[in-house]
């Protein structure tokens, strides 16, 4: 295991990991499940929560730990006016009036897709979707065109090992063929995931792009598969989704 760099500071590290923690485990954490599921000694998880609690991110009822609002002031930055995640709130609106279909923008976060902008009709998935959620990237449709964007080292890294969780019957499982989706995906230039992530649900995203072609984002609109078929998600709502990342990738360049 390499040395870490000189500039690395290991207690904002594992104070950030303690923060994390709770997104995976929920409110009402305890020292000892923290340190459980961080591996951290208790006496630094002790050392993190007491530091989180002075600035305002953590609160204590009785022995039980669970963050507060105040975490918020750390998306600022990200969610501020000019960002592409505020830029695209007027855009998904639009879209979902339009098409009358929920829709969304996401990012790459390691191997999930973290949603930075939404805009719903109605709940069709089982789980409820907002901004900060988060789901496995190799699943979903943004997840899909955003791992497409990759290099394929890079990407390799980002998916799981065969084989594959099966989340539906539809779920692909073998790795082999979600690689060739994701090579059709750089082709077409947009995915499609049909009731792999959960019975009833499709999807389609397209890359959100700069002005040098990269990709920055990922939009989408999900929709209920017994209200719309897979040609009707080609002929209908792809060329309204192309139009809308074009919009917001457009207005990025402007903004930056």
């Amino acid at each position: 295991m390499s040395e870490p760099h000189p500039d690395f500071m290991q207690s904002l590290a594992r104070g950030l990991q303690v923060l994390e923690a709770f997104r995976e485990l929920g409110a009402g954490q305890s020292i000892a499940s923290l340190s459980t599921h961080t591996d951290l000694p208790r006496g630094v998880i002790a050392r993190c929560l007491y530091t989180l609690s002075e600035l305002g991110y953590v609160g204590r009822r009785e022995r039980l730990y669970h963050v507060l609002p105040g975490v918020l002031r750390l998306a600022d930055a990200f969610l501020s006016d000019r960002s592409l995640s505020a830029l695209a709130q007027p855009v998904l609106e639009g879209l979902r009036d339009e098409l009358d279909e929920s829709c969304s923008l996401a990012v790459l976060d390691g191997a999930e897709i973290l949603y930075v902008a939404r805009a719903s009709r109605s709940r069709i998935m089982s789980i409820g979707l907002h901004v900060g959620s988060r789901l496995p990237a190799w699943v979903t449709s943004m997840g899909r065109v955003l791992l497409a964007s990759l290099a394929p080292a890079e990407r390799d890294t980002l998916l799981p090992q065969e084989p594959l969780p099966r989340l539906t019957p539809l779920t692909l499982v073998d790795r082999a063929a979600l690689e060739k989706v994701l090579e059709g995906v750089v082709g077409n230039g947009y995915a499609i995931v049909d009731q792999e992530l959960e019975i009833g649900l499709r999807s389609i995203a397209v890359p959100v792009c700069n002005e040098a072609g990269c990709t920055i984002g990922a939009l989408n609109v999900g929709t209920n598969a017994l209200e719309r078929s897979l040609q009707d998600l080609e002929k209908t709502i792809l060329p309204a989704l192309t139009r809308a990342a074009s919009s917001l990738g457009r207005q990025a360049h402007l903004s930056g």
